[in-house]
């Protein structure tokens, strides 16, 4: 269960990974490589805070953020890095559990190195070291103080749950699902010292919202019928309806009532 543990940690790093890369770098085709972080800032104040004229390219385009420099690559060699990144990110989905297609560390590095190869032709120069692209693929980013740190995991000490236990790391598989090679196991890696993951919901929330509109829906029609019933046979509350009101007239307990 260790190397199973390893695994599936370093698989679940390579999906945040190329999650990362297509964010940053969705913005690195639109807006260029990006500036020294002492010089981030919307490029129309720059000569006021004394950093100089912003240089533009002919593909120039401005970072609305003013983390980028703007100076973007050919728009149509750009479109590759953006098919790329597409491709690494429907690799990388949760979908290709329901198309039975198998998440490996093989198939997902693979995709890390096609977006490398698409950043190397958009930018033959390189890119400068504090950009958070050339970090992601380098390996030296700092990922402290953001959501990722909360879903990384370190594989030495990566923990699978299964059933609300804990699976030892010196059991095999078999010793906590047996051996029943068709069995379908939904497990849960956690960091270590960490306790039990909450259950997965019985319904998925596309499921239950179409459940709520159903009972909503055929509450609304329940009350529809009852008022429609209530119309109908009103008349049989009156007491000119009533077959035995001659009979309790005459014996005088026409009109008492139940507290």
């Amino acid at each position: 269960m260790r190397d199973t543990a390893a695994e599936l940690a370093t698989i679940n790093n390579l999906r945040l990974k190329i999650e990362r890369l297509k964010l940053e770098g969705e913005e690195l085709a639109k807006y260029g490589p990006a500036k020294h972080p002492e010089k981030q800032g919307l490029d129309q104040y720059q000569e006021d805070f004394g950093n100089g004229p912003v240089e533009q390219g002919p593909f120039y385009n401005a970072d609305p953020t003013g983390r980028r420099s703007g100076n973007a690559c050919d728009p149509n060699v750009s479109k590759v890095l953006t098919k790329t990144l597409e491709e690494a990110a429907a690799a990388a989905s949760k979908k290709q559990v329901a198309a039975k297609v198998h998440l490996t560390r093989k198939l997902l590095a693979g995709k890390v190195d096609e977006i490398r190869g698409a950043v190397m032709i958009c930018y033959p120069m390189g890119l400068p070291e504090w950009d958070l692209v050339r970090q992601c693929l380098d390996d030296t980013e700092v990922l402290a103080g953001t959501q990722w740190a909360n879903e990384h995991l370190e594989p030495e000490t990566a923990t699978l749950w299964f059933c609300g236990k804990q699976m030892l790391p010196d059991n095999k598989l078999r010793d906590h699902v047996g051996k029943n090679e068709k069995t379908k196991v939904v497990a849960k890696l956690q960091k270590p010292g960490g306790q039990a993951p909450a259950r997965e919901p019985r319904v998925d929330a596309e499921t239950q919202k179409q459940m709520m509109a159903f009972y909503h829906k055929r509450q609304e029609e329940m009350k529809k019928l009852e008022a429609e019933g209530d119309d109908e046979d009103h008349y049989t509350n009156s007491s000119w309806a009533d077959p035995n009101a001659l009979k309790r007239h005459f014996q005088g307990v026409s009109n008492i009532r139940l507290r």
